[in-house]
């Protein structure tokens, strides 16, 4: 193919050859150019989108992993605050027990402390809203709690050892009359014997009553002496500690045994008319370290 060109310039005139090979070649080198680098353009979109996308799902991963590790954190602080509250409930247990324990050690009325129920409170509303607590005042609210119940525990473990230690006090030490039924015959001191009629010390209260009726303990105590002893008849001797002990005398039956402890009231004995006596009732004496003292200031106690 033969091109021929016409310019004005001058009247020149310009043949140009064109092979119709070479021709196609150069069109189809131009498309495969063309091709090549929308491809090129192609790939590289696709490789940036690609790095976008790949980055972008880390970037995820590193979220979710944060999410993770706070959501671990806050159950952890959830089951600390749980085991915490556990420990304040049981606390709270061991002191309505203690609490309950001294109502009836102190014999207080049980209608003005009740450890069952909430106290009663109340009062008019705040016309200010109220604020809820932040999360580190709470944890120190419950670690105030936490202090002051146990000193509380403490000071009433306190309260209850002294009045557990009065209250055994007060059941050992001899008080009331040895018996159930009866009336007092002789008092304690200078009397008329009543079988010689000279004067004598008596060192003890007789209390007269019927044959068989009940002779019981002013105090818990240990047996010392359960048996016959010259004046006595059947006697029975409770030592009470602290230098006090007890003796019923004239038994009809001891009902009792050396080593045996007992209990404030508890049946010792049935009265009688044993030994030196004229009738059917016990004489009781008080001894404090070894030394005859008039039951009189006890038996009213």
């Amino acid at each position: 193919m033969n091109i021929i060109l016409f310019t004005r310039r001058q009247g020149q005139v310009w043949n140009v050859e064109i092979n119709p090979v070479m021709l196609i070649g150069v069109i189809f080198a131009c498309i495969a150019l063309l091709i090549g680098a929308v491809l090129y353009s192609g790939v590289r979109i696709g490789a940036d989108e690609l790095a976008y996308v790949t980055e972008w799902k880390d970037d995820v991963r590193q979220k979710q992993a944060e999410i993770e590790a706070v959501r671990h954190s806050a159950q952890a602080d959830l089951d600390a605050l749980t085991l915490r509250i556990g420990q304040l409930q049981a606390q709270m247990l061991r002191l309505n027990a203690l609490g309950e324990r001294l109502v009836s050690q102190g014999n207080l009325g049980t209608g003005e402390f009740d450890f069952a129920s909430q106290p009663p409170m109340g009062g008019p509303q705040d016309a200010m809203p109220g604020k809820s607590v932040p999360f580190n005042d709470f944890i120190g609210m419950l670690d105030d709690l936490d202090h002051e119940m146990t000193d509380r525990e403490q000071q009433l473990s306190v309260l209850e050892s002294v009045l557990l230690s009065r209250s055994m006090s007060e059941r050992v030490m001899p008080s009331g009359r040895p018996i159930t039924d009866g009336w007092l015959s002789s008092r304690f001191g200078k009397r008329n014997d009543p079988f010689t009629g000279k004067r004598e010390f008596h060192k003890g209260l007789d209390f007269a009553g019927k044959k068989g009726s009940d002779v019981v303990a002013v105090g818990d105590g240990v047996i010392s002496w359960s048996g016959k002893r010259s004046g006595y008849g059947n006697l029975v001797e409770i030592n009470h500690g602290n230098g006090y002990a007890t003796r019923y005398g004239h038994n009809q039956r001891n009902l009792v045994e050396v080593g045996d402890a007992v209990k404030k009231g508890e049946l010792i004995a049935l009265m009688g008319s044993s030994g030196r006596s004229t009738g059917p009732h016990v004489h009781f004496e008080v001894l404090h370290n070894g030394k005859a003292v008039n039951p009189s200031r006890y038996i009213g106690k």
